[in-house]
């Protein structure tokens, strides 16, 4: 078959997501075999939906898709189903096929191996860390080789080395992949093309080049429209000012000003829509509790894995107002772990009395997600009033027609706006965050990290992400795989 041949087409696809919540209109692109493309668009734009529409889960309202021939098709998803988190891995892996595998077991091996994850096949998947889920949610793809690959967000919890292996794999490749991903090195080591959905007119833009190259067309462009404007603007105002002027002098002069009008609607027509950006999320400041003094926090000891198993290590570690410790090491040496253990306060740790602590989890277990956001958001604020709710809500993209949906319907991004949202209204006085860039937009990152770098009491940090980091005052570096403090 021709490496040129288009395998995926939509045409005129429209598609809604409840009764009278617009996703896409009208959706025309093509993507040819072999190509390697990243879907990209605000958080909540419907990107997911694009995925579902190609896999055949969903079916649109109007258009048609056309996939070529018998394509397998497989995706990478943001996250492990919560009904498949107390499978063993061989489980985990049997469940990616539609049939009974009998050789499943080296084919597990090998897909391990290029994820770069050791674990036993009887492990059960929700002991694994964040980092190491996101490597099983790489490899349930892989190993289906599909013609078509499908990848959701893959480079969230992975560090560096786990990006890295990633990226590489990708580039050598020879299927069809399309990646949705907020992470604009990533994409450029290995896309060749954009799909860029815009959650204003719910079409995708189709674009040639990496994401550097898109985002300096699109740039050019809504500056070729602005100045078109600008000139049109000036022309109709002139003959606008003609116009009044020859349909005062009546007689002949009022058919020449008739025609001039007929000329502004013209212009008129020819005025564009210049293309609208992404919103970024407004500044924000998550209040601290008040009248908190001396040691909010200690930790005596901590606990990391090595070689699979746990190692218990001690440290002397105190924590008064305005101090930010960041976590550091590999997936799975258990920083996620010590977060939980921070948090409820276990042993080897222990938080004043009366303090509030503001956590956020990577895989948003905080959230109740049968609640609807109004009430997620009241639950952790029952003082506030409707007005200061929705006022919070509204600086985090959350409008009048999302702040009534269930938790649990959002996306991964607005999830994460939630949990924001909910920090804010909370006023902790120590503040643990996990991951906090995961699924987030990467116009909202600088404006999150403005706000953790001026949080004035306790934060605990974990990221993988060094530019994000680097924007943001760190105290204290705590190292579990060396033990390092300091």
């Amino acid at each position: 078959m021709s490496s040129n041949e288009v395998i995926i087409r939509f045409e005129k696809v429209s598609f809604e997501h409840g009764h009278n919540k617009p996703i896409l209109n009208e959706v025309d692109f093509s993507v040819r075999r072999g190509m390697k493309v990243a879907l990209m668009g605000q958080n909540g734009a419907g990107k997911s939906t694009i995925f579902t529409l190609i896999k055949r889960s969903a079916r649109p309202e109007s258009g048609d898709i056309h996939i070529s021939g018998k394509l397998s098709i497989a995706t990478s998803r943001q996250v492990i189903p919560r009904d498949q988190t107390a499978l063993t891995v061989r489980e985990f892996f049997e469940k990616c096929f539609p049939k009974k595998v009998y050789d499943i077991e080296p084919k597990i091996d090998a897909v391990l191996e290029v994820v770069h994850l050791s674990a036993p096949h009887d492990r059960i998947v929700k002991s694994f860390s964040g980092g190491q889920q996101a490597r099983l949610l790489l490899a349930s793809a892989l190993i289906q080789n599909p013609d078509i690959l499908l990848l959701d967000e893959p480079t969230n919890n992975l560090d560096k080395q786990g990006i890295e292996h990633l990226t590489d794999f990708l580039k050598n490749y020879k299927k069809t992949v399309i990646v949705i991903s907020h992470e604009a090195d990533f994409l450029n080591a290995f896309t060749g093309g954009v799909l860029y959905l815009d959650v204003f007119t719910k079409k995708i833009e189709q674009y040639a080049g990496n994401y550097f190259d898109v985002v300096k067309e699109i740039s050019a462009r809504i500056e070729r429209e602005r100045m078109k404007n600008v000139r049109l603007e000036k022309e109709i105002q002139h003959r606008k000012d003609q116009a009044n002027f020859f349909a005062q002098k009546g007689g002949h002069m009022r058919d020449v000003a008739r025609k001039m009008r007929e000329k502004m609607e013209e212009l008129q027509e020819e005025v564009v829509e210049v293309r609208r950006e992404d919103k970024a999320i407004r500044p924000f400041v998550i209040p601290v509790q008040e009248n908190l003094t001396g040691e909010l926090l200690r930790i005596d000891s901590f606990q990391t894995i090595k070689n699979h198993k746990p190692v218990k290590r001690k440290t002397k570690i105190s924590l008064n107002k305005n101090r930010h410790l960041l976590l550091t090491g590999p997936n799975g040496i258990g920083k996620t772990t010590l977060l939980e253990a921070i948090a409820e306060g276990k042993a080897g740790s222990h938080i004043a009395p009366g303090v509030r602590v503001g956590y956020y989890r990577q895989d948003f277990s905080t959230l109740n997600f049968d609640d609807s956001v109004y009430v997620s958001l009241k639950s952790v604020a029952e003082t506030a009033t409707e007005e200061q709710i929705r006022s919070v809500a509204s600086g985090f993209l959350i409008t009048s027609d999302v702040i009534n949906t269930k938790v649990g319907s959002l996306s991964e991004g607005q999830k994460g706006l939630v949990a924001f949202a909910r920090l804010v209204l909370q006023r902790p006085g120590i503040l643990i965050l996990d991951e906090p860039t995961n699924h987030i937009n990467f116009r909202h990152i600088p404006v999150i990290a403005e706000a953790l770098n001026a949080f004035p009491g306790v934060m605990i940090l974990v990221s993988h992400v060094p530019d994000f980091v680097e924007k943001i005052r760190i105290d204290e570096t705590l190292d579990l795989e060396t033990g390092n403090f300091g």
